[in-house]
């Protein structure tokens, strides 16, 4: 079982707006590098989420999934990776 120790939380932009945040809950006892942006980019887009899988990704969200999640008191902004696992364990996702 995962602790919160095995993970690691990354963030990523690709534009301007929210939307373009994203932000990845990555297993770093299946992938200590975390997430390589070049061979994500390559991927086949059939097989995406295969790659992301392979690199240890647990979870993905936006940052529009994220202010909605913490509107909700889901998530706490402060806390965002705790948050996140804690999210991830009570949703039955690791």
């Amino acid at each position: 079982m995962l602790t919160l120790n095995d993970t690691s939380l990354e963030t990523f932009r690709f534009g301007d707006s929210e939307e373009d945040q994203y932000y990845i809950l990555i297993n770093i006892s299946k992938n200590p590098e975390g997430v390589n942006l070049g061979k994500l980019a390559m991927a086949d887009p059939r097989r995406f989420d295969a790659v992301l899988n392979e690199m240890g990704c647990l979870l993905m969200l936006s940052g529009t999934e994220i202010r909605e999640l913490s509107n909700r008191g889901d998530v706490q902004k402060e806390q965002l990776h705790e948050s996140l696992f804690k999210l991830a364990r009570q949703q039955g996702l690791l």
